[in-house]
């Protein structure tokens, strides 16, 4: 019975960003519980090593290249992956920038940029697989949040208002379509290791000590400590569980 609560055989998971980081930590989580994955990116020569990574381990997975900020894209990409793959049961809404000014250094068309790519993917990203999630008789959304969907930062004013737009729209998902047997969930990654942190690191001087000081666990995450947390987002285990917003930061967020 415990096996069968985080079995993902014959089910179908579409990750936007999902050919680095975060998204493909939690790509090979979700293909390791048996799912088949649609990875969704712009830069198509890096999804196809996400792909080659995945099918090596004996995932079924597929690459579509699509511009997840243009409801047209989207919208081809949910049918492609439906045609493809034969249907659609999890959408990990993990595409994600960020650009570190303060607000009055800020242009309209950073701010722009980073609330397209973070905020309105999710919201076109999810509109556009509940047809087929509907159909299916349910679904997963995990919607990537951030630190900064709970703390402020001077230096990421489009990327904190972003992120906590995540956290309510998620709420909002979860409400409207629960009579669908969707359940809509947030993820908040506290600092973990990957390419957008690693320029974090050299823009911010003292950050790298000042996340461990404050870190109970002691380290930054890793793309691999995502696996647990989208299989059980992604499968029969969490059916009660929707509206959430999960914090994983080793402690990060509680401490004083």
């Amino acid at each position: 019975m415990t096996t069968k609560l985080f079995d993902l055989s014959g089910k179908v998971a579409i990750v936007t960003g999902g050919n680095g980081g975060i998204g493909l930590g939690m790509a090979r989580g979700l293909a390791e519980a048996g799912a088949a994955i649609a990875v969704v990116g712009r830069n198509e020569a890096k999804s196809a090593d996400a792909v080659a990574d995945l099918t090596q381990g004996g995932a079924r997975a597929i690459a579509v290249a699509a511009d997840v900020t243009d409801k047209a894209a989207v919208t081809t990409m949910a049918e492609r992956v439906v045609r493809d793959l034969g249907r659609i049961d999890i959408l990990v809404n993990n595409a994600g920038i960020n650009i570190r000014k303060p607000p009055h250094a800020l242009d309209i068309a950073e701010w722009n940029s980073v609330i397209q790519t973070n905020l309105t993917s999710a919201f076109l990203c999810s509109q556009a697989v509940y047809p087929a999630m509907k159909a299916a008789g349910g679904g997963k959304i995990i919607n990537i949040g951030s630190m900064m969907s709970i703390f402020g930062a001077s230096f990421t004013p489009a990327y904190a208002a972003s992120k906590g737009g995540i956290v309510q729209f998620t709420r909002s998902c979860a409400c409207a379509w629960a009579a669908d047997n969707i359940q809509a969930n947030a993820v908040l990654p506290g600092w973990i290791d990957t390419d957008l942190t690693k320029r974090a690191r050299q823009e911010i001087d003292g950050l790298h000590d000042r996340v461990l000081a404050r870190t109970p666990a002691a380290r930054w995450g890793g793309i691999d400590d995502f696996a647990g947390i989208a299989v059980f987002l992604a499968s029969p285990a969490s059916d009660f569980v929707t509206g959430t917003a999960i914090p994983i930061d080793g402690g990060y967020s509680v401490m004083g």
